[in-house]
């Protein structure tokens, strides 16, 4: 009778499973150090990039905050341009306002009324003369109100005085002038 030790080969087998096992172990904590590896890399290299946006979008703040200077600069200097142009616009405009008024009240005074000043402030203006009589002064108001020029025509003073032995009226008139 022929004797096979079995034993052994089962020994073989189990120190091949073994083997295997450890070669099994070994290429998992291989591959897993791998894939370690890689993921601390991609971790790594995205970390680079995020800073290098970090620092991009530092520098763009930077510079939009001096164009935001800058534009500020330009609104202000804009904003006294348009303020010195509406001076010179409203000046253009007043410039023919006092050779209106005058050609106005040319039109507007009777013969026999006699003026002696006229004090504009602003768009006020007073009015002194001397009148024959109070019928004229009457007729300078209301042709004053009629015209296109002048409102809230009011008489602020009216007395009679003397001049050669001639009783006049001198008067003062306030109103207001209509810019056009």
């Amino acid at each position: 009778m022929i004797k096979i030790n079995l034993l052994l080969a089962r020994k073989e087998k189990k120190k091949a499973g073994l083997r295997k096992e450890y070669l099994v172990l070994i290429l998992s904590v291989v591959l897993l150090l791998l894939v370690l590896g890689f993921a601390q890399w991609r971790l790594g290299k995205e970390k680079e990039d995020t800073l290098t946006q970090i620092a991009h979008t530092r520098d763009e703040i930077a510079r939009y905050k001096s164009l935001t200077t800058e534009v500020n600069k330009a609104k202000e200097a804009q904003k006294t341009l348009q303020e010195k142009l509406n001076i010179i616009n409203s000046l253009r405009k007043e410039k023919s306002t006092p050779a209106k008024v005058l050609d106005e009240l040319s039109i507007d005074k009777p013969e026999k009324i006699h003026l002696e000043s006229l004090r504009k402030d602003g768009t006020k203006l007073g009015i002194e003369g001397i009148a024959l009589d109070d019928e004229t002064i009457a007729t300078f108001m209301t042709n004053l109100r009629k015209s296109n020029l002048f409102k809230n025509v009011d008489l602020i003073v009216s007395e009679q005085v003397e001049q050669s032995k001639i009783k006049l009226k001198k008067f003062i008139l306030s109103c207001e002038i209509i810019l056009m």
